[in-house]
């Protein structure tokens, strides 16, 4: 499998409140020599390998000039052998872009956008503190359609503070209207110094129960299959031909690189992951001096584990003859006790090839998977 090239953008006009990426507020003369960085980096790191995909992850990408989005794309080109049907993917952010921008991303190289709108609520955007409001949301949608891009993808958040699930489903509603061809629905997840925290302890909001949550999932999933997408992952959703074709890497045991601060890499049974503070990134590259600061060896079990806790997550499942193929292990052998319970409540299904999870067995993806690790020793 070709490689995936990751290039991480860690700038951003403001910080919102539930992010725990590796992200920066924007400074031009730091993007500077942040993008000098990465340049420089793709380069010592190119080897001539095959890739077939790029995606500009972040922080948010769009910040950066359509010029030097062009000047990366080609720095890639030079250092590996891109393939000339690649899948180049932009994350952006809608108060980011104009119809002049969009025009000078396309001319750039970029072939897919993945914009984050979270909600079409105004009042849920205003909690998470995002920029933009549903209308501008809506506006750099029209206008990335208007700019030639025929592969659009928008994320949404649900469970949210106050979301009912009414509101949660207008939001669906408002993104089938508009017609993306592929979506990303994730679960509001607060890291423990979140900012969001406090906001909600000082404006008395509150989380809906988590059968709420299990409902909200269920419904969306229900919409976005009556209007015509397709879930492959247990997140995902998209049009025939429309998933994405580099975030599938990440699940079917692929390889990619990652360029700049904090970016993770995984080849040749190796994982890394470089330097997350853009300063020392910058410097490390100007120095020559090693990026990765956290490496670790695949052992062929854990190789499998990986597998399998990523396999599950898609729709289709894991074929457990290509697994026992390719890492010499019985999988329905070893773990079939422990998953028994899960196919006998409709997980988790089994068809004596295929292991995949139901809709179901979605909402305890992570339950599911555990069975895969080896238990904590205290």
């Amino acid at each position: 499998m070709p490689l995936g090239l990751y290039v991480h953008v860690p700038f951003c006009s403001a910080i919102c409140n539930y992010c725990n990426f590796n992200r920066v507020l924007f400074d031009a003369d730091l993007k500077a020599r942040y993008v000098a960085a990465l340049l420089g980096e793709i380069a010592t790191a190119g080897d001539g390998a095959a890739a077939d995909t790029i995606f500009f992850g972040g922080g948010t990408p769009s910040l950066l000039e359509p010029s030097e989005i062009a000047g990366i794309v080609a720095a890639l080109r030079d250092a590996f052998r891109v393939a000339a049907d690649a899948e180049v993917t932009l994350e952006a952010n809608p108060e980011t872009v104009t119809a002049e921008r969009l025009e000078g991303f396309r001319r750039a190289g970029v072939t897919r956008l993945s914009f984050g709108v979270q909600s079409f609520r105004d009042d849920e955007l205003q909690r998470l503190s995002r920029l933009h409001s549903a209308s501008r949301a809506a506006e750099a949608f029209a206008l990335a359609r208007a700019a030639g891009f025929d592969n659009i993808s928008l994320d949404l958040m649900m469970w949210l503070p106050q979301q009912s699930i009414a509101h949660w489903l207008e939001s669906v509603d408002a993104l089938i209207a508009l017609g993306p061809d592929h979506a990303s629905l994730y679960l509001l997840e607060l890291y423990p110094n979140a900012p969001l925290r406090e906001a909600m302890a000082r404006g008395a909001w509150s989380l809906a129960p988590e059968d709420d949550a299990a409902d909200m999932y269920l419904e969306a999933m229900t919409r976005l299959d009556r209007a015509g997408y397709d879930q492959y992952e247990i997140s995902n959703v998209a049009r025939p031909g429309r998933q994405s074709r580099h975030n599938v890497k990440y699940w079917t045991d692929g390889e990619w690189l990652g360029f700049g601060c904090g970016a993770h890499s995984t080849r040749h049974a190796v994982r890394w992951k470089n330097l997350s503070a853009t300063t020392d990134y910058i410097a490390a590259v100007a120095d020559r001096r090693p990026l990765a600061q956290e490496r670790r060896d695949l052992t062929p079990q854990s190789a499998l584990e990986d597998a399998l806790i990523t396999g599950l997550r898609l729709a289709r499942g894991i074929d457990l003859c290509e697994a026992q193929a390719r890492y010499g292990v019985d999988v329905w052998a070893t773990y079939g006790r422990a998953l028994t319970r899960y196919r006998d409540a409709g997980l988790v299904i089994y068809d004596g090839r295929v292991l995949r999870l139901s809709r179901a067995g979605m909402l305890v993806a992570n339950e599911v998977m555990s069975e895969f690790l080896p238990p904590v020793v205290d």
